[in-house]
């Protein structure tokens, strides 16, 4: 599972979503959708924008997380 802690990049960099959306020039309704770990997919150049915008890597933004099982011992 990928989740998308854009909100804590933004937090770090004291920069609201709209000034995010006006600098890398995504609209509010895509970033919100990828703010809220709603995206099934983010194109490379969208995320290699944001990244430039926050100066951080994929990696500050993308975070995967295996997915438990409930397996019976």
């Amino acid at each position: 599972m990928i989740t998308v802690n854009l909100d804590v990049m933004l937090a770090k960099r004291k920069m609201s979503l709209t000034e995010l959306s006006q600098a890398v020039g995504i609209t509010m309704a895509n970033l919100s959708i990828l703010k809220n770990d709603k995206a099934k997919a983010v194109r490379f150049s969208t995320l290699a924008a944001i990244c430039q915008v926050l100066d951080c890597q994929p990696g500050d933004i993308l975070v995967y997380t295996a997915k438990r099982t409930n397996s019976a011992s």
